[in-house]
């Protein structure tokens, strides 16, 4: 199986099944002399740590993170970790994998899953928790993205859960610290849809069944002139990492598909010179990305996590001898996986952020 790796200059290979021993990765690429502390990766882990309430799924990993490779410490404070420009090794340990949940799925297709396109690639498929096509594996991306945080100077990059299902937030009641909240479950910066979404996802949860969600990542102080015209834009190359998270079936950049229903003069983001000397931006509609390249204002993008596909309502499918099956997915899953989507996808935008910061550097010389 090729293709497990993304990025140019940060690059990440990620290795490791949902049911194996453990899973990690490996980061290529990043700079020596990058500071921070053990703590700084395993803070991200936890944000995406499964258990953490009955809105996900129950399987109890702690999400330990070794780092093997890459780093020194600092021999005034061993708690500091110094990267040493070699590649960086992660490894998370599987503790609590119960492979006989899948036994009955072992010669069945799921509906929704990616069993049978899996096996039409490969001929054979890791049928305990769907292998390397399991949402697992995006552990190794999140503690790649916590380093890449590191890698360029001033830059925040945040997630909020803005909808599940037809359940959506309000807008004016954005509160970013409440997304940190330990009363607040599902990453939402509005404290007014806790009590809309437990209601709506109690009732999926105890029907069994799923439902999808819509996640907004905003990256801030990002420098102007990050990304390429063609090839290497800047927002294609975040889309890229976030239709590489499992589930998500579409992604849009600022106002996206909203563009498309907006005239030109409505859709244009207007300028004027701020009184600091630099260009003032009156909207930000396409998402602090023109022409592939980065404009300096907040950089947004939107991705929509589909239903997880594991439910027990039983579904019709096929065996691998084309026998017709009702399947009912048995085991620990998210009623609405997008809900632990969110440090994913600020990981994977971090990733690509940092990416194109390096080539940008290593190609104009310029650092902002």
């Amino acid at each position: 199986m090729s293709h497990n790796t993304f990025g140019h200059l940060f690059r990440v290979t990620t290795w490791g099944e949902s049911h194996g021993p453990a899973l990690g990765c490996v980061v290529d690429g990043c700079p020596p002399g990058i500071r921070f502390k053990l703590s700084d990766i395993q803070d991200d882990l936890d944000r995406r740590r499964p258990g953490q309430s009955r809105f996900v799924t129950q399987r109890r990993e702690p999400d330990q993170v070794r780092i093997l490779s890459g780093v020194v410490s600092d021999p005034d404070d061993e708690e500091i970790l110094i990267t040493t420009g070699t590649p960086v090794s992660m490894m998370i340990e599987n503790v609590d994998q119960r492979s006989k949940d899948y036994g009955e799925i072992a010669r069945q297709y799921r509906p929704g899953h990616a069993d049978y396109a899996y096996d039409m690639k490969y001929g054979i498929r890791e049928y305990r928790g769907g292998g390397r096509s399991s949402a697992r594996e995006t552990a190794a991306r999140v503690a790649a993205g916590a380093l890449a945080r590191k890698v360029v100077p001033g830059v925040v990059v945040r997630g909020a859960l803005v909808s599940i299902g037809v359940k959506d937030i309000d807008r004016a009641n954005w509160d970013w610290d409440y997304i940190g909240d330990e009363n607040n479950p599902f990453f939402t910066p509005d404290p007014k849809s806790v009590p809309v979404f437990e209601e709506y996802l109690d009732g999926l949860r105890k029907a069994g069944s799923s439902i999808g969600a819509v996640i907004e990542i905003v990256a801030e102080n990002v420098p102007a002139g990050l990304g390429a015209p063609l090839y290497a834009k800047l927002d294609q190359e975040i889309a890229s990492n976030l239709m590489s998270i499992n589930a998500v079936k579409g992604v849009e950049i600022g106002d996206g598909f909203a563009t498309a229903r907006m005239t030109g003069e409505e859709n244009a983001d207007e300028m004027r010179m701020g009184n600091d000397g630099k260009p003032l931006f009156l909207s930000n509609h396409a998402g602090g990305v023109l022409g592939g390249i980065s404009t300096g204002q907040p950089v947004i993008a939107r991705f929509a996590v589909k239903p997880t596909s594991s439910i027990l309502t039983p579904r019709q499918s096929i065996d691998v001898d084309g026998n017709p099956v009702d399947v009912r997915t048995k085991g620990r899953h998210d009623p609405c996986v997008g809900i632990r989507a969110v440090p994913i996808g600020e990981a994977m935008v971090s990733c690509a952020i940092a990416d194109h910061y390096l080539r940008h550097r290593g190609q104009t010389g310029r650092i902002g």
